[in-house]
């Protein structure tokens, strides 16, 4: 999600063997679904394991920040940076989402993390989360800001997250594409961890420092863009 460093360095990687992985993402995540995303966005706003709900959470980081909306939302960016950098939490939310899904428990894990970080910041900027098209919008943020700039100009999705969250209407086809999107996106990031992994194992303890940096660095820049993304909105 970067171009220098930690996620950058994933995506750049998994995006170079794309070709080669793409046809075998049957035996790289076979649980990776559009409706394992869906799952996971579910779970993350409802909690899951150490994770309080999305309202509890938005609630917690308001009071925290005595009111101060943007203030909170810095808050629980950090705060979900650092989750995303803790590896034994994320394997431990991992093992929790994909009881019955069969993927790499950390990416579950990343995945639930990032998903929840954008649904509070959409919480807290006045967003409806059991409206489809508010949705829609924080799982178009998860495929990042590139990403979203990639689909929009070849027309896969019609807008960016804002412009989704306040449409109009709700066009119930977005919601597999954008499902589908952000699954893409995830076996690109599985593609890119499997030789970074290949690459730790011949030098003791980098594997995991590279695995945490790389999930810290890409959740920071899925915060960054959603808190570009989710502006303000005042609550009906």
């Amino acid at each position: 999600m970067a171009r220098a460093s930690g996620g950058g360095i994933s995506r750049t990687i998994g995006r170079g063997v794309g070709r080669r992985v793409l046809p075998k993402v049957g035996q790289l995540a076979p649980g990776l679904t559009e409706s394992f995303v869906r799952e996971t966005l579910d779970r993350a706003i409802l909690g899951v394991g150490p994770l309080p709900s999305v309202a509890d959470a938005a609630a917690k980081a308001l009071a925290s920040a005595d009111g101060d909306v943007e203030a909170a939302v810095k808050a629980v960016l950090d705060r979900h940076v650092r989750y995303a950098g803790a590896q034994g939490f994320l394997t431990n939310i991992g093992g929790l989402v994909t009881a019955a899904v069969t993927i790499p428990a950390n990416l579950a894990g990343v995945t639930v993390v990032q998903a929840r970080m954008v649904a509070v910041i959409a919480e807290l900027r006045g967003y409806d989360l059991a409206d489809p098209r508010v949705r829609n919008a924080v799982l178009a943020c998860l495929i990042g800001e590139d990403g979203v700039k990639r689909l929009v100009k070849n027309t896969r999705l019609p807008a960016p997250p804002m412009a989704l969250a306040t449409a109009p209407t709700h066009d119930p086809s977005l919601d597999r594409v954008i499902a589908a999107e952000v699954a893409s996106e995830l076996v690109t990031s599985v593609a890119g961890k499997r030789v970074a992994t290949t690459v730790g194992r011949r030098v003791p303890v980098v594997g995991g420092m590279v695995g945490a940096g790389t999930d810290a660095w890409a959740t920071w820049q899925v915060g960054r863009y959603a808190s570009g993304e989710l502006r303000p909105r005042a609550r009906r």
